[in-house]
């Protein structure tokens, strides 16, 4: 199996290629160079593993929630080489992904993306019997003093850039709550791969047009009085 994917919904740009069980990556922090990075990257993988276009069998990519530019960058990329292709796409979560930068051994995951605006994308994921993550509830977009963990004793492993926004406001309010805390943490197109590519041996690859993005919030941008209001509110 060959698989091409992209990771660019945060400040990371990142590309991975599989090749029957090789994992090929370029991740870079490189906020506003991801359309520059991304295709010259993913030439450079199939160059350097002797891989042509016309072998792969699915292009995999991060379909958000993240940054509004970032994610329809990966959707119009992947779309774009599997329709050149008649190839399909497997879009990924991008919380999901990030979630597999928690410690291996943690049963429970909670990732976090800073989502600007006072906000933050959040998702709870509960470790499975095969050592896979599973969605809880659903993803969101929350302010840090919204994020909620169940009611009981439990410990969860925090990551994302989410626990360092606003000063660490979610960190300090979850502290009794976490094993683990890794604030720096960004997802990576391998990671991407570790879940597409058991989404593509159970058939779940679909057609190019019907990626559908997650952005989970409707407007890109705050209006001058929204700002204004909320710059207010914190005072």
């Amino acid at each position: 199996m060959k698989l091409l994917a992209f990771e660019t919904a945060t400040e990371a740009c990142s590309v991975a290629l599989y090749v029957d069980g090789q994992v090929l990556e370029r991740f870079e922090v490189a906020p506003r160079r991801h359309a520059e990075l991304s295709l010259p990257w993913a030439e450079q993988l199939l160059a350097e593993a002797g891989v042509a276009r016309s072998q792969l069998d699915a292009i995999a990519l991060s379909r958000g929630p993240g940054a509004f530019t970032g994610v329809r960058l990966a959707i119009a990329i992947a779309q774009g080489i599997a329709l050149a292709l008649d190839r399909p796409l497997l879009p990924v979560s991008t919380l999901q992904t990030l979630a597999l930068r928690a410690p291996a051994d943690a049963p429970r995951v909670l990732a976090c993306i800073d989502a600007r605006m006072g906000e933050l994308y959040a998702a709870r994921y509960l470790r499975d019997a095969d050592g896979a993550l599973q969605l809880q509830e659903r993803e969101l977009l929350v302010a840090p003093d919204a994020v909620q963990l169940p009611a009981d004793d439990s410990t969860w492993a925090g990551v994302g850039t989410g626990f360092a926004a606003g000063e660490g406001v979610l960190s300090a309010r979850l502290q009794p709550r976490l094993s683990s805390v890794d604030a720096q943490a960004l997802p990576g197109a391998a990671d991407v791969l570790r879940i597409a590519v058991p989404a593509m041996l159970r058939g779940e690859a679909i057609a190019p047009e019907l990626v559908q993005p997650a952005y989970l919030r409707d407007n890109v941008a705050l209006t001058l009085i929204e700002q204004q209001a909320l710059r207010d509110s914190k005072r």
